[in-house]
């Protein structure tokens, strides 16, 4: 399997980050994308990303510090050429908290993938309660830009659009959840296109609720992820984790 994002420099994994890395591999996970928040997250995550072989880094401003990127988005600009960043994000737009003006969002937003058409890296993307503008930011982007809809939660409109696109889409431990009603969406994902995550240390899946989500919780996702699909849980592991690779670009 392959944690296509989590976020291993949130202080929830201070304590014991090797052991977490270790439980990961133990539990099959063969590599991970440690996603940045902002500017400064993006050194925290690279310099992990450099001092264990089987993880990689991200570089942006999550939208819920969109405020940052006037200030801040040169140094996005300069980290995406360092070695073992892998992609843009997590961008996107959140309404749903409204951390930061909606205006200022999608501003940040566009420029982020405005540099992933510039660089050909791929761009992640957080988008809740936010399909209508999401969807008309990733037309203006085109054909040149490619990404995944990162945790997807939105509605047929935004998945059909990311489908037409040529994007991936990524599932999280919410699918284990009760109350997750997109086993449908989930189905309609070309499965060379789907990737699962943990989102660690959030949204830890049945049977962790309630407990720091981790890389190794994985592999609960991907058996529901299976069931979902009528599919081997081994051949949906093997599936992901190349899926991620590809889309990465990773050898």
């Amino acid at each position: 399997m392959f944690d296509s994002h989590c976020h291993l420099t949130d202080d929830a994994f201070a304590p014991d980050l090797d052991a977490v890395l270790m439980r990961a591999t133990e539990a099959g996970v063969h590599g991970l994308v440690t996603i940045a928040s902002n500017a400064d997250d993006a050194g925290a995550a690279w310099s992990l990303a450099e001092r264990h072989a089987t993880v990689w880094c991200s570089a942006g401003i999550h939208p819920h510090e969109a405020t940052s990127a006037e200030r801040d988005f040169q140094r996005i600009r300069e980290a995406i050429a360092w070695p073992r960043v892998v992609a843009i994000g997590e961008t996107g737009l959140d309404y749903h908290y409204d951390n930061a003006p909606r205006a200022v969002q999608r501003r940040a937003f566009e420029r982020h993938l405005e540099l992933a058409g510039e660089t050909g890296l791929p761009v992640i993307v957080h988008s809740r309660e936010a399909d209508d503008d999401t969807i008309a930011a990733l037309r203006a982007a085109g054909q040149g830009v490619r990404g995944v809809m990162h945790c997807f939660s939105g509605g047929d409109a935004l998945l059909d659009s990311a489908l037409e696109l040529g994007w991936y889409v990524s599932f999280a431990g919410v699918i284990t959840f009760g109350k997750f009603d997109g086993h449908a969406q989930l189905r309609r994902v070309p499965l060379d296109r789907l990737l699962l995550e943990t989102d660690g240390p959030y949204l830890a899946p049945v049977p962790y609720r309630g407990k720091r989500n981790e890389p190794a919780f994985l592999e609960a996702t991907c058996q529901v992820a299976a069931a979902m699909l009528g599919q081997d849980r081994s051949m949906v592991g093997a599936a992901i984790e190349a899926n991620a690779r590809t889309f990465y670009r990773l050898a």
